[in-house]
């Protein structure tokens, strides 16, 4: 049956099926959201009394659920719930360090790290503008490297990217969330063969997970696979290179489609097939899959049915922004 919201004093009823989040957008009350599948995070909420579903509470750490914290985009409450908004634990404020061009439509922006803030390089956190516009990126620093830094594929219409693109300035101060995502290396395992691979931007987390792996002296294999469409999407390039040479990483760039260009380092074909086609030592190894969350489900099938077990997947699809159902 339907119930109710109560946030700073005010009841606002909920329709059948319908989420906190899109009850609070047509009261009215500003709300934070991206993906509204319950990926991204950016809507998370405080729940003070009542019931939460778990699926509401699905992909959050430990320490945020045992907070109350829920993603208001998916919660369905069943009974009445008191809720309120985040607040400063998990909101921070910083300022634009850096910001240029490293190919590909891809913006490097670094942005300097709160006073209170940590986070494990490959997680991510949620841009928010002042006009409330929220998006998330991953992070491809790690807190060593002094920064947080974020690779940003310029979006045709794309509010934030056009804006961190061109339009905000070295120094300006930005607000983000976070930071949010299981997708970071871990140590205990240092001879663990570790699988990468991502499309586009998904480059930015598996950056900082091979540099953390490196720093934490990791002896197992280690394979990169960065996926395009064609070789005009890839970027970073140099820098995966003196990574391989330095470190003995097996970088491999992949395109989709090779074109007239024949280049010998270069391995053509889908990056689930390039993948799935690997040797894999299924009861050691460890992968992390980034980008495109169709091609991130369809790698993440495969290895779980050669033997690589779920829990040894580590997974940060980029779900794209989502309308809602009303806009234009």
């Amino acid at each position: 049956m339907p119930t109710s919201v109560l946030l700073d004093g005010t009841t606002i009823d909920l329709g059948e099926g319908e989420s906190v989040l899109d009850a609070l957008e047509r009261q009215g009350v500003p709300m934070l959201s991206s993906c509204r599948s319950g990926v991204c995070q950016s809507c998370l909420m405080r729940a003070l009394d009542g019931e939460v579903p778990a699926k509401a509470q699905s992909g959050l750490k430990e320490s945020l659920r045992a907070q109350g914290y829920f993603l208001s985009c998916v919660c369905v409450p069943t009974t009445p719930l008191t809720v309120a908004m985040p607040g400063d634990r998990l909101d921070f404020i910083s300022a634009i360090l850096e910001s240029d061009d490293i190919g590909a439509a891809v913006r490097r922006v670094r942005i300097s790290i709160p006073e209170g803030f940590s986070w494990f390089a490959g997680q991510y956190i949620t841009l928010i503008r002042e006009d409330g516009i929220a998006r998330s990126y991953s992070i491809a620093s790690r807190p060593e490297d002094g920064c947080i830094e974020m690779h940003v594929r310029r979006i045709p219409g794309g509010a934030m990217s056009n804006w961190l693109h061109g339009g905000v300035g070295i120094g300006a101060s930005v607000r983000f969330r976070g930071p949010f995502g299981d997708c970071f290396y871990t140590p205990g395992e240092p001879d663990a063969p570790l699988l990468l691979a991502g499309t586009g931007t998904g480059l930015a987390p598996l950056f900082g997970i091979v540099r953390e792996s490196i720093r934490q002296k990791h002896s197992g294999t280690i394979r990169v696979f960065h996926g395009a469409l064609n070789e005009s999407g890839l970027y970073l390039r140099e820098e995966m290179r003196q990574l391989a040479m330095d470190h003995g990483v097996d970088y491999r760039p992949c395109v989709l489609n090779n074109g007239a260009t024949d280049h010998a380092e270069l391995t053509v074909g889908s990056l689930d097939a390039i993948v799935g086609s690997q040797p894999l030592d299924t009861k050691k190894a460890k992968a992390y899959l980034c980008g495109d969350p169709g091609l991130v489900g369809k790698m993440r099938k495969q290895l779980f049915m050669r033997g690589l077990s779920n829990r040894r997947i580590f997974a940060d699809a980029f779900v794209p922004t989502a309308q809602k159902q009303n806009s234009p």
